[in-house]
């Protein structure tokens, strides 16, 4: 795939992630956009099923041009860009490459999965703690945390060809989940076995957002797991498997009590 996303009016666009009227609805239609007002401003945006096979096939190739979550949201919204047009055809998806590696290589949460967290909010709408937004992003994070990653299988794999070996990360973050397979794989990090491997596992989020979306569509029930909310369960932000890393000294939030 070598189709560019447009940087015409870049400036200009620099409001597409801005918050516009939420209704309550999955989609805006183009004629609900006013003349005065850009479609990109209304929010969310427009969507019409993909096929998540195809969606994942795209994202695989791309992650080699995009890093992990550039590719989850080219995959996507390149082909709303075909459908839908604006305000996809716009979107600086290019831009998003510095989610790879955790953030600019930082190790934190996976690229995939914030590029699928954009995605989704943009599609599906304001985020709040108990709308569909929340759950869907909520449940792809636990997914991600819990599947035995990758999942999905290129037509073409560019390394791994016969065999791949498969890990859980029990964590959305990028240092954990990377970490863990190349131990477990024996291979470097900049090995194309590795590559190969972060690039089936941003074609294997994009696929099950895509499945998540396409629920949402025709109005199906969406959360496939328990929603993590960290301050009911531990009075703070967090994810899952924080002993991984601090052991014993996992911070404690001041004045809480689990009820």
């Amino acid at each position: 795939m070598d189709a560019k996303i447009s940087r015409r009016d870049i400036l200009a666009k620099a409001a597409l992630l801005g918050v516009g009227a939420f209704a309550g609805k999955f989609a805006v239609s183009t004629a609900q956009a006013s003349d005065e007002e850009p479609l990109a401003k209304t929010w969310p945006w427009p969507y019409v099923k993909l096929d998540p096979a195809e969606t994942a096939e795209i994202a695989y190739k791309q992650w080699y041009n995009l890093g992990c979550g550039g590719t989850v949201m080219y995959s996507i919204f390149e082909q709303l860009a075909q459908k839908v047009g604006e305000p996809y055809k716009s979107f600086p998806v290019e831009s998003f490459a510095i989610f790879e590696g955790g953030i600019a290589s930082w190790g934190t949460t996976c690229g995939s999965v914030n590029g699928a967290a954009v995605v989704v909010s943009l599609i599906v709408g304001p985020p709040t703690w108990e709308d569909r937004t929340h759950t869907v992003v909520s449940d792809t994070f636990n997914w991600y945390s819990h599947a035995n990653m990758p999942i999905y299988v290129p037509k073409d794999p560019q390394a791994n060809k016969d065999s791949i070996v498969h890990t859980v990360s029990n964590s959305p973050l990028c240092h954990v989940s990377v970490s863990k397979w190349m131990k477990a794989a024996d291979k470097a990090l900049g090995s194309p076995e590795r590559k190969d491997r972060c690039a089936r596992v941003s074609a294997s989020v994009a696929y099950k957002v895509v499945q998540y979306l396409n629920r949402i569509h025709d109005e199906k029930e969406i959360a496939e797991h328990p929603v993590w909310t960290g301050g009911k369960e531990v009075g703070t932000t967090a994810q899952y498997n924080c002993a991984d890393c601090h052991g014993k000294n996992v911070p404690k939030a001041p004045g809480f009590v689990k009820k």
